[in-house]
């Protein structure tokens, strides 16, 4: 079958399955795992998290190929593809012409015969590649978060509308959403299980994560892409990257975003220079329209107590979101356990080929908006309104980016740190974004 009837093939399936599915939703992935037209995967990013998300991709549905890789790095290239040959065996049909290295390897990718791209290089690229893999006419799964400043973020909200207005299907990487313990607690609490919410706690601690060595050889551009995490252009620092997960869940529970914050933050241990700029803990407290408040701690710091997970308290009950309730209607799920980090590919794909492409594009966007918030209000040491941070001209990563000089950022410092700050150390001449 020629890639242009194969396309079309795919297309018209997603036509005739749309009257059978209406009321299609995450979750109901099974109901179409049977209708297989080979979908094809391309991955733009090959760390650990995009070889991981192909892998889950892949095995999650029957009748899908990984067929293209690109990543800045030819290393990085080759290890994914050394991984991924022996975790998903024949689904792995990549070859040395869809193999592809450099700034403009993600260009590369979109300009295959793929149907759905996994994005996930360092998260300061994706309202870029975001919005060129929309523009290519793929559907897409993206990392999160999908952006780092609110620049980024205000055109993910963009490009999620040119989505739907092109049937393309967006699906992050905030799985609590396609989990059905989350699902099933959440739509309780949503029903009144637990009366209304007044206050609830959401939390991200742990350890220090792994860091890239320095070679002599490394440009200061090359280090920082290559030890992303503790860059703030890059990641978004941890409250942003890592911490998203709760707080996305505290404003699914909540119904919408917060409309204010204020926080402390600091670096207190993890201080050498291998980790960059960000910060080592964070802790916020969220302002919701109906008056509610949620406290937001995250911390990245060895030899600490570990806890990660949510809690919520309503004028009738509590609930961790996850599984329990506890009060006048109290329950505990007993239902299905599946692994949340394939389900959301399962769900993305049955979503293409129901012909009702799922677009979780805004929802994300919004709680990375809160996330981003949350950092910001910690970093200027001022309280923030939800439309301060999201008309904010505050861009932390160039539109082009390319290997050379470039300073480190300063450690942001409460009460001298500003919402609206120019974005530090890109001056150099600079050719494309990173692949």
């Amino acid at each position: 079958m020629s890639s242009l009837t194969r396309r079309d093939f795919l297309r018209v399936s997603a036509v005739a399955t749309a009257g059978l599915a209406t009321q299609w939703s995450p979750g109901y992935a099974a109901a179409y795992a049977g209708q297989a037209e080979t979908i094809r995967v391309g991955l733009i990013g090959c760390g650990g998290r995009g070889t991981g998300a192909a892998r889950d991709c892949v095995t999650s549905s029957e009748g899908v190929e990984l067929v293209a890789m690109g990543d800045l790095f030819p290393d990085r290239l080759e290890r994914s593809k050394n991984q991924l040959t022996r975790a998903i065996g024949d689904k792995f049909k990549v070859t040395g012409e869809t193999s592809f290295v450099g700034f403009d390897a993600y260009k590369q990718v979109l300009a295959t015969d793929v149907d759905l791209v996994i994005l996930a290089t360092p998260p300061g690229f994706r309202p870029l590649h975001l919005r060129a893999a929309i523009d290519a006419g793929k559907h897409v799964f993206t990392e999160k978060p999908v952006a780092v400043d609110p620049v980024g973020v205000r055109s993910v909200f963009e490009t999620s509308d040119l989505a739907k207005s092109k049937n393309l299907a967006i699906v992050a990487g905030t799985q609590r959403r396609h989990d059905p313990k989350y699902r099933e607690t959440i739509q309780r609490i949503h029903d009144g299980a637990i009366g209304d919410i007044v206050a609830g706690n959401v939390y991200w601690n742990q350890g220090g994560l792994w860091t890239a060595e320095r070679k002599p050889e490394m440009s200061d551009t090359e280090w920082q892409i290559r030890n992303w995490l503790y860059f703030t252009w890059l990641s978004g620092d941890h409250v942003v990257e890592q911490h998203v997960h709760n707080i996305d869940v505290a404003n699914w529970v909540l119904g919408g975003h917060p409309i204010r914050a204020n926080g402390v933050g600091g670096r207190q241990v993890r201080t050498g220079p291998e980790y960059g700029h960000i910060y080592d803990h964070f802790c916020v407290e969220f302002e919701y329209p109906n008056g509610a408040r949620i406290t937001s701690m995250c911390r990245q710091q060895d030899g600490t107590a570990g806890y990660v997970g949510e809690f919520f308290i309503g004028t009738r009950g509590t609930s961790n979101a996850a599984d329990t309730i506890r009060g006048a209607t109290a329950w505990k799920y007993s239902g299905e356990e599946v692994n949340p980090y394939q389900q959301e590919h399962a769900d993305l794909i049955a979503s293409i080929r129901a012909g009702q492409p799922l677009n979780e594009g805004r929802q994300v966007a919004e709680s990375v908006l809160t996330a981003i918030m949350a950092r910001e209000a910690a970093y200027t040491g001022q309280d923030l309104t939800w439309d301060q941070v999201l008309n904010a001209n505050l861009k932390l990563v160039p539109d082009q980016v390319a290997f050379g000089d470039l300073p480190m950022a300063p450690v942001a410092m409460p009460g001298v740190t500003k919402l609206e700050r120019p974005m530090y150390g890109h001056s150099h001449e600079a050719t494309s974004q990173a692949g």
